[in-house]
């Protein structure tokens, strides 16, 4: 018998919920952790110019947002080698120690090298938390209530966005920045409480071993993932230095080898199809990011505003990428893949370019924020799809290694751009030019070879 009511049928069991008794906790739990990690990210783009400033280390701003990106590709493949072999509760629980360690050095880092290393610690925890929690999900919640535990995820993104900025600044002015690092600490505690059962359960359950082929590839992509983090990470501190730059050229060869034994075949040199959708996603992430880095600093410097105000910028970006994102994605159909990356490009490209106007013109700082928040709009129309187009190529027999190479191009390129953004910083100041407009030029050019990307996404076969 039908029931027209809406209510359950009588006899039928109750209907899961994700904030039912038996998922509350580790639902409230798993959002505050992916919360915490963004709310890091911003709050971390908003101080770390008073960061950098007190700790006299500004030769090191670029390398603080780029290591962590880095060692999170490291994070990453590892935690996925661990938890496919093992289950994710020990990654999980040693992806929360690492970035609540990270957290702590960066709060009582007496130096900017010293808060370099929690940052590379915040990155392999930050890393190695979203792929354990992903297999968390699988384990944990049934397949029903699985899509709105994404989506749960993807707000607690946005959140932070809306928030972050303003409260880092708060608490920056009232308690000094290092309670936004190690404030966060307990939080992350609290929120491991919360999954701890879940943790429990899926510890106790068994997981298949891979096969030897496999595992040998695991562990060839981890070994590269790892070299590729080091080399980013030397590029900047070897460049900064005239003395020792043929040591960065060295250390940019190693960063394109790896990215070629990491990424499909053809595309570092943009090969039609796949390999230029992959491109495509790594040059958004690097132009755009070289941009988010810098627009606090500059609005700090250049035109004297708080962290506070300047951190607004940030707010409506998150704004602005989300609503984009809607945009893109209730068109469905009505654009295709190919058009939404070409337009997503091209407004970053706009973007960018808008700031290095405003910098070179010292327009209103207004102008400048609206920008950056320009670029935000393209990486929301854009970005998403480069993960459907991923897909749509992509077999059973392909498809993880290519999912992989979206997440590899995504973080790399962002790290690469920002520690060669570092060195083009030096290099100005040391030529006496202004360092904020080399930096976005450099994410202009990027942003360029973005947009003659996303030109050739189209597959060979599906005509020009």
């Amino acid at each position: 018998m039908t029931t027209v009511t809406g209510r359950t049928p009588a006899g039928s069991p109750p209907r899961e919920r994700l904030l039912g008794p038996a998922y509350a906790a580790t639902t409230i739990g798993m959002f505050a952790l992916i919360a915490f990690v963004a709310f890091e990210a911003m709050a971390v783009t908003t101080v770390m110019p008073t960061v950098a400033r007190a700790l006299e280390g500004e030769a090191l701003y670029a390398l603080t947002f780029a290591a962590p990106l880095a060692c999170g590709v490291l994070g990453t493949v590892a935690a996925g080698r661990w938890s496919d072999r093992r289950g994710p509760a020990r990654p999980l629980v040693v992806a929360m120690v690492l970035f609540s360690a990270g957290l702590l050095v960066c709060a009582a880092a007496p130096t900017m090298e010293v808060l370099l290393v929690g940052r590379v610690l915040q990155g392999l925890g930050g890393g190695a938390l979203t792929v354990g929690l992903y297999v968390l999900v699988g384990l944990v919640f049934p397949a029903a209530l699985r899509p709105a535990v994404f989506a749960s995820f993807a707000a607690a993104w946005v959140l932070p966005s809306l928030f972050g900025p303003a409260l880092a600044a708060l608490v920056a002015h009232a308690l000094g920045w290092r309670w936004v690092f190690g404030g966060a600490v307990l939080l992350v505690a609290g929120a491991a409480l919360l999954i701890a059962p879940a943790l429990r359960s899926a510890g106790d359950r068994p997981v298949e071993p891979g096969d030897d082929e496999g595992t040998s590839a695991g562990r060839r992509s981890l070994a590269w993932a790892g070299l590729a983090a080091v080399a980013v990470l030397a590029l900047e501190l070897l460049g900064s230095d005239p003395g020792t730059a043929l040591g960065a050229g060295l250390a940019l060869v190693v960063v394109v080898v790896s990215l070629r034994r990491l990424l499909p075949a053809g595309t570092l040199v943009g090969r039609r199809g796949l390999p230029s959708v992959i491109a495509t996603r790594g040059l958004l992430s690097a132009s755009f990011f070289c941009a988010e880095a810098y627009i606090v600093y500059v609005l700090q410097e250049q035109w004297g505003l708080s962290p506070g105000r300047a951190g607004i910028a940030l707010t409506f970006v998150g704004i602005t990428w989300a609503a984009a994102s809607q945009v893109q994605a209730r068109l469905g159909d009505r654009v295709s893949d190919v058009t939404a990356m070409r337009v997503g490009t091209a407004l970053v490209l706009a973007g960018t370019a808008g700031l290095v106007a405003c910098v070179e013109l010292h327009a209103p700082a207004l102008l400048t924020g609206a920008s950056y928040v320009l670029a935000g709009a393209g990486m929301g129309f854009g970005y998403p799809r480069t993960s459907v187009a991923m897909l749509a190529v992509s077999t059973d027999r392909d498809r993880g290694f290519n999912s992989s190479a979206l997440s590899i191009a995504d973080s790399l390129g962002a790290a690469l751009a920002l520690s060669v953004s570092g060195v083009v910083f030096a290099a100005a100041e040391r030529a006496d030019r202004d360092p904020f407009l080399a930096v976005f030029v450099l994410g202009g050019t990027i942003a360029v070879l973005g947009v003659a990307a996303a030109v050739r996404t189209r597959a060979p076969d599906a005509g020009a």
